[in-house]
């Protein structure tokens, strides 16, 4: 939005802004953010930064925890949920050095931005283009407890056909069938509205909308669609379109989650990640007579994504939550292979993107607990090792699958490599398999310990939670 200081300085005067609002981006992907008035931003914002505690934000120590970040002043706009008028701007992160400030190598946007350089040191491309799906629920209410003595959640939605026989308030019963939502019109689509407020927020912000509509899932299910968009920007808009979503729920008295499976045998909420790249503004992956029109490069980047997607998951999927989407019969992929207009496929490659500046493909199992900068430059990584050693997906035997693989028999799916069905298996995965991730410096050996780490004693804790589940299952044993 703004070059210089003194356009920001400018623009707060003339429009009367108060306070201006930096948004820093945690390990797990969280914003966190910390706020001056606007009278105080000067030249020196820019040359010493903001400091803080970056300790706090979970990254693997570094010899000094003392930070400080540089607003990225290109990122600046009004944010439409506080009171007092605030820009907000999101920025990188560095280290405090006596003589020059250096970026901070772990910290989530300085990684996404070193992928794109590492892109261009080996020659493949110069522009990485992707366009992510954002799958997500607007509840009407939720509560959860995890204690010694008690563990339950509670979950409801207007709409969801568990309402159906309301009597103690007025029912209109127009509630949503169990996996019956996809394309849902009003009146039973009663979120309608609201998703096109988000919309608009989303493009005042500089979000470009491709479209929204209720997803399959019956008991709220939405999906927002964005235009394809550069990597980094488009992770930086990724986190924008969750704080747009969550905080205008709430404000229209409901509540967004992007988990990817809140509600047992309802369709769960992927971020399926479509994805080409451009050298000297030419499209690499259009190839006429390639399969599918795909280009070599193309074929040799699916192959570095689906040879390492074990691995992959344990950062475009890293919650235990996440692997209970991942499960036949809810269009999540669980097989590692590809495919035209196949969405049982890891690797889906649509078919009505024909132009050459439009032919792509989409990786399917991505969620949004993701952090998408790391996510998204992982798997850039993945794709550039496959280019680099000429991965061929159709030699490895991962297809093309251009068949339904729900529907094989068990002794045929057994045929078949799968994704892994725990966070601990996708984290064995990682540990096993990282080189790729670490070409180039972009993302640190420190950074992948602390990751894989903090990610064991989260599935540690939860897998030692009884589930009430069980006691229906042993309770009377």
């Amino acid at each position: 939005m703004f070059k210089t200081v003194k356009d920001v300085q400018d623009y707060c005067k003339a429009n009367d802004v108060k306070m201006i609002d930096f948004k820093m981006v945690d390990i797990n992907g969280r914003w966190r953010h910390i706020t001056i008035p606007a009278v105080r931003f000067n030249e020196d914002t820019m040359v010493y930064g903001i400091g803080f505690d970056g300790s706090n934000y979970g990254y693997a120590p570094v010899e000094k925890s003392d930070m400080v970040f540089i607003p990225d002043l290109s990122t600046a706009r009004i944010d439409p949920f506080v009171d007092e008028l605030t820009l907000t701007m999101t920025g990188d992160v560095c280290i405090i050095d006596p003589k020059e400030n250096r970026p901070f190598d772990q910290y989530p946007r300085n990684v996404a931005l070193r992928a794109n350089e590492y892109m261009k040191e080996l020659g493949i491309a110069d522009k990485m283009i992707i366009g992510p799906e954002f799958e997500f629920h607007l509840i009407d209410h939720i509560s959860y407890q995890s204690d010694r003595n008690r563990v339950a959640y509670e979950i409801d939605t207007a709409q969801a056909d568990w309402n159906t026989g309301v009597n103690d308030v007025q029912n209109f019963g127009y509630q949503v069938p169990k996996k019956g939502g996809y394309h849902i019109s009003a009146p039973q689509d009663i979120t309608y509205d609201l998703r096109s407020k988000i919309c608009m927020m989303m493009e005042d912000w500089g979000i470009d909308v491709k479209y929204h509509h209720h997803e399959v899932g019956g008991s709220g299910q939405v999906e927002i669609e964005v235009e394809l968009g550069e990597m980094t920007d488009m992770a930086d808009k990724t986190m924008i379109i969750k704080y747009i979503v969550k905080n205008a729920a709430v404000k229209a008295g409901k509540t967004a989650t992007f988990m990817p499976k809140p509600i047992y045998s309802e369709a769960g909420n992927g971020m399926h990640v479509h994805m080409l790249l451009f050298k000297d503004g030419k499209p690499v992956f259009y190839d006429e007579n390639g399969y599918s029109g795909l280009s070599k490069e193309a074929h040799w980047f699916m192959g570095g994504l689906l040879k390492h997607a074990k691995s992959l998951c344990a950062l475009t999927n890293p919650s235990t939550n996440s692997f209970k989407r991942l499960v036949p019969g809810f269009e999540a992929p669980v097989t590692i292979g590809y495919a035209t207009s196949n969405r049982s496929a890891v690797i889906r490659i649509p078919a009505y993107a024909k132009s050459p500046d439009k032919k792509r493909f989409e990786l399917r199992n991505p969620d949004a607990t993701c952090n998408p900068y790391y996510a998204y430059s992982a798997i850039l990584m993945a794709g550039l090792d496959g280019i680099k050693n000429k991965i061929d997906p159709e030699a490895n035997g991962w297809g093309p699958y251009d068949f339904n693989l729900y529907t094989l028999s068990d002794e045929e799916k057994a045929k078949l490599d799968a994704l892994p069905t725990t966070l601990d298996e996708a984290l064995d995965a990682l540990e096993a398999d990282h080189d790729y991730l670490t070409a180039g410096g972009v993302f640190p050996e420190p950074l992948l310990k602390v990751w894989i780490k903090n990610k064991r004693e989260e599935a540690k804790v939860i897998n030692q939670i009884p589930h009430p589940a069980e006691f229906g299952f042993y309770y009377d044993l």
